[in-house]
């Protein structure tokens, strides 16, 4: 039979540990301050943040964790030491849709830890041009969802935007209804994104049928507005409640459990090849016979793995559209660039918005 150890023995080595642990993790942050000066002293002052660098990082993490902390718990353990590091190297400027305590707000956590300073700015458009003028490095815009599909405001923007998609980050989306009162009787209108309002469509067609529902700019404003009635709700992130002092009334609301959100990192930055990445393009064929045969031959024929494809109008001609696609791989290795190659000789126009790594958490 094992022998109980006593709780005193047991306290006395957890604070022997954290100590050792707190030592360690100073050495680490030591090591980043030499990094950076380092990269002052070879002229890198640009690149203090490396999308793949970090992401083979969080990789090894997962490879080398022996339990019993899942996986997860491990990883954003490293996510948020890696960005405390970088912040004393030098802190990040990141935009992200606003106001605070949208489910964009959480994707930027999520993917850069909370030692970056988080922009909120009011649109999809304005996270773009934060980022082209230089006013932030990278920005977090939502893609696709699950549910109600793609984020048409992102895709049409990078017809025009020189910026790189240099990550991705998924979010599972949980819905709550959240206001001042206890419960459901009373509620006379339900504020939210007109995404939530859709997730949420047949929660609130059983449960509040006849309320009046109000699509507004974002979550966060939706409780921002359900804070100021007693009888309006909202439907937001529970982040969100927290902000602005609501108290959820009902929980997961969301019309299918499996709701995520992916959202893309944006910035000037090109990542270097992983070894598990995603290249997106932007392709326009014109209208013509066997468009999209032309599009898919050569991927098929280099063995490349397409991972989604939309179309958009292009606004260039009537029923002429353009193909966003997402491919398996990065454009430095030898199969995508051999049918990226071929590829641009079927089409009117072919460009690549990114090679970056696969999301790790």
């Amino acid at each position: 039979m094992t022998a109980i150890i006593p709780l005193s023995e047991l306290r006395e080595k957890i604070d022997a540990i954290d100590r050792q642990i707190l030592e360690l993790i100073n050495q680490r942050a030591e090591c980043a301050m030499e990094v950076a000066r380092t990269k002052i002293a070879e002229g890198e002052t640009n690149t203090f943040y490396r999308p793949d660098r970090e992401t083979l990082v969080l990789r090894r993490i997962k490879e080398l964790n022996p339990g019993p902390l899942a996986d997860e718990t491990a990883v954003r353990f490293f996510r948020e030491l890696m960005s405390a590091c970088l912040a004393l190297e030098k802190p990040l400027e990141v935009a992200f849709l606003g106001p605070k305590g949208t489910f964009t707000q959480q994707a930027t956590f999520k993917h850069f830890g909370h030692a970056v300073n988080d922009i909120p700015v009011p649109t999809i458009n304005d996270i773009f041009n934060t980022v082209e003028n230089g006013h932030c490095q990278f920005g977090v815009v939502p893609v696709e969802n699950s549910t109600e599909g793609v984020v048409a405001h992102t895709l049409d923007r990078f017809m025009t935007s020189p910026l790189q998609i240099c990550g991705e980050v998924e979010i599972r989306v949980h819905q709550n209804l959240m206001g001042k009162m206890n419960d459901l009787s009373g509620i006379t209108e339900v504020f939210s994104h007109q995404q939530s309002l859709a997730q949420c469509r047949q929660w609130l067609s059983s449960y509040l049928p006849g309320v009046e529902c109000t699509a507004v700019s974002s979550n966060a404003e939706a409780a921002r507005l359900a804070a100021q009635s007693n009888d309006k709700a909202a439907i937001a992130g529970a982040v969100a409640a927290e902000l602005y002092d609501l108290k959820i009334i009902e929980k997961n609301i969301e019309d299918d459990s499996n709701n995520t959100t992916r959202f893309i990192i944006i910035g000037y930055q090109q990542p270097a090849s992983t070894g598990h990445d995603k290249t997106s393009i932007l392709v326009s064929t014109g209208n013509q016979p066997g468009a999209l045969h032309k599009i898919l031959g050569p991927l098929a024929d280099h063995g490349i793995s397409m991972t989604h494809i939309e179309s958009r109008p292009s606004r260039q001609g009537l029923w002429d559209y353009v193909f966003f696609i997402d491919l398996n791989g990065h454009c430095d290795d030898d199969n995508v660039a051999k049918a990226l190659n071929a590829l641009k000789h079927n089409v009117h126009m072919l460009k690549v918005l990114g090679s970056y790594p696969k999301a790790v958490i």
